[in-house]
This record gives C-alpha cells, structure tokens and sequence, in this order.
C-alpha cells in the first residue's frame, strides 16, 4: 500500500481481526479512525445491485460530487474496467481477502486522478447481510470537480492470515512401476 490513509486503516482492521480471516462489523469502532472516516464506506455484497454503497463518507462523496448511499460501486467503473471490479469484490466477499487496488479516474477538469482503493471483508454472520468495507484515497488533491469513469490499473490481495497446517502422516503406496502414489493423513 503507498497511501498512508490506506496502511492506517488496513493496520486498524488486521489488528480487530486478530488471528481471524476478517473481523465482525461490530469490532469496528468509529472512533478509533476518527480521522479516516471521510475516506471509508460500506458495501453491501449484492452483485445484482452492483455492490450498492451502504455507508461513503463525507470526503468519498465530495470526490464524486454526489451522495452515493444507495448508489453502485461498480457502476462507478468505465465499461473496460467493470467486470474487473466485479471479479474483484466478489474475491474480497466470497474469498474474505482484503485487496489493494491502483485506479485513475478523469476528473471534471479533464486531468487524470490517481487512487487508491482498499477492500477489507467483514467476518460473515448468520442472519446479517454480509458487506465489506475500504477506504478510498487520492494521491493528489484534484482541486475543484469531481471524478468519473473509474478504471481499474492494477489490484492484489494483502495481509493473509497465516494458515497453520498440522502435522500430516504420509502413506506411500506403489501403484506401477515407476508411479508412486503420496497419501496424506492428518
């Protein structure tokens, strides 16, 4: 991550999650990034609505000129971009991985913005909708205008949670000449 909006809250996010794949909603305190909340919205995880915006904070709403609850993320990204973005928050839904994304976007005044995107899975409960969170972060101030048509640059995911394997017992079984068959035990 370059932006430090972006590695303050990933660092608020991975330390409520502790050793979990992501944290519940309810971890998540307000108050703990008083200061990043301008930036931070809340998805719903909803395909067929576009990955509706739940929650976009204030400073998230200014760059794109218009109160976004309600709104489609996804139909914030150009038609080139669009399955990409798709494709990338389904990952971040159904996978629960957080994931960094580089995006430009053209700016009213006709210049390109550089942005960067964080998506952070919600631990997945039962009987509540499942969303996600991210925060979204200009490199520069664009000044006055808004943005539009997003284009997706680059993405990866980020800060997996270490998986811990236990010890496996292995059965070698010789099925032909020259094939060996490797059985794992637990």
């Amino acid at each position: 991550m370059k932006h430090p909006a972006n590695r303050a809250f990933f660092a608020y996010w991975d330390n409520r999650r502790g050793g979990a794949a992501a944290p519940d909603r309810s971890e998540i305190e307000p108050d703990a990034v008083r200061e990043l909340l301008g930036d931070i919205f809340v998805l719903s995880c909803d395909p067929a609505a576009d990955y509706p915006f739940r929650v976009a904070g204030t400073r998230v709403c200014a760059l794109l000129g218009r109160d976004l609850k309600g709104h489609g993320f996804a139909a914030l990204f150009s038609p080139t971009s669009r399955r990409e973005i798709e494709d990338v928050l389904g990952i971040v839904a159904e996978e629960t991985l957080a994931i960094v994304a580089g995006i430009t976007a053209a700016a009213s005044g006709g210049s390109p913005a550089q942005l960067e995107l964080l998506l952070l899975p919600f631990n997945p409960r039962a009987h509540t909708p499942l969303s996600m969170t991210g925060l979204l972060a200009p490199f520069e101030d664009n000044g006055p205008g808004t943005l539009g048509d997003f284009n997706l640059t680059s993405w990866r995911t980020i800060g997996q949670p270490p998986r811990r394997f236990g010890p496996r017992a292995l059965r070698k079984w010789s099925v032909a000449r020259g094939f060996t068959v490797y059985e794992g035990l637990r």
